[in-house]
């Protein structure tokens, strides 16, 4: 299991803390100080079932400087988001936990979270 965080982020330490409590196994990747690549968002956003739109934090400055909320959301759009992500991680959702069944979820509510969480 990896899971994909902001130390900042009040979300990604609550995980943290859940994955912890839960004595999972895990490993941790500070996703802005080792950005994840364009084929590496792409099994990510497999993994989720979703598309780039769903998880880029389109009101962070970056995404605000680029337009990102005007951007087509079609499959033709897709590889322009993705790729915006593999630039500027800090649009990417947060946290992000890979389970080892091979699913994914974005952990931003506790149900997403207990989701992944052994019991």
């Amino acid at each position: 299991m990896e899971i994909w965080i902001n130390p900042r982020c009040t979300k990604c330490r609550v995980a943290v803390s859940e994955l912890d409590a839960a004595g999972a196994e895990y490993t941790v990747r500070r996703y802005l100080e080792d950005p994840p690549s364009v084929a590496e968002l792409e099994e990510v956003l497999e993994r989720l079932a979703l598309e780039p739109w769903d998880i880029t934090r389109t009101d962070e400055a970056v995404a605000k400087e680029l337009g990102m909320k005007q951007w087509g959301r079609t499959p033709a759009d897709r590889a322009a988001w993705i790729a915006a992500m593999a630039e500027h991680p800090i649009l990417i959702q947060r946290p992000i936990i890979t389970a080892d069944d091979g699913h994914a979820v974005v952990a931003r509510t506790p149900e997403s979270l207990a989701s992944v969480v052994p019991r």
